[in-house]
């Protein structure tokens, strides 16, 4: 679409968080004190360094503390204060602190496949919907708070690829294994005014990734 010249462009990039120092596999959602690992710590300045010499002028971060790690070095690099936002946390997730496997995680037990019936809502977590209509609220209130500028949200893979999901028309139903949404990835919308205009993808610690990056049921 085409932007006029009296439309306001806000930008409001939404930033997963860097690697977490998790050598037992657990599924951690919304779990505390998961925190980033060293890698992640690398990651999280790399995002920072992505962002300079752009126009930051609001930092938002999901209460956990991975996120708020992730968030440290782009608020000491544009001195603005990180809003926690309840509505950017993890999603809710009933294998959360479980290690997930069908051979050696929590799969191997037939009592728990009932969880997995209906892959649309999802039946084993919070919906969908739900998680797309609370990221996309809280970038709207960002978009507003950094209007004329650009905003920052440090959230985590399932909302941030469930949000785009919606803005794009994507179906919710999806692999997780395909979520373009790599550890410190970074995913802007461009608003003109308050309609939404655009969505590009970067992934600023691309050289810094792994294989292993956990993909399950988001991170």
């Amino acid at each position: 679409m085409t932007i006029s010249p009296d439309q306001i462009v806000t930008v409001v990039h939404l930033l997963r968080h860097g690697e977490v120092h998790n050598p037992a596999g657990i599924l951690y959602g919304r779990l505390p004190g998961y925190h980033l690992s060293e890698l992640g710590v690398q990651m999280a300045a790399r995002a920072a360094a992505w962002f300079g010499g752009r126009d930051i002028t609001h930092l938002v971060s999901s209460p956990m503390e991975r996120a708020q790690e992730t968030a440290a070095p782009t608020a000491e690099a544009f001195g603005v204060a990180p809003v926690i936002d309840e509505r950017v946390i993890e999603a809710g997730n009933q294998f959360e602190g479980e290690t997930f496997g069908v051979g050696d995680g929590v799969l191997r037990h037939p009592a728990v496949w009932w969880r997995l019936r209906n892959p649309w809502r999802p039946s084993w977590g919070e919906p969908y919907a739900q998680i797309a209509a609370r990221v996309l609220a809280a970038a709207a209130d960002a978009r507003d708070a950094a209007r004329g500028h650009e905003a920052v949200i440090v959230s985590h893979q399932l909302p941030v690829w469930i949000a785009r999901c919606a803005v794009e028309g994507r179906r919710y139903l999806h692999d997780p294994r395909r979520r373009q949404c790599a550890l410190a990835s970074v995913t802007s919308l461009t608003y003109a005014d308050d309609l939404l205009q655009t969505v590009a993808y970067s992934e600023p610690a691309a050289d810094l990734l792994v294989p292993a990056d956990d993909q399950q049921f988001g991170a």
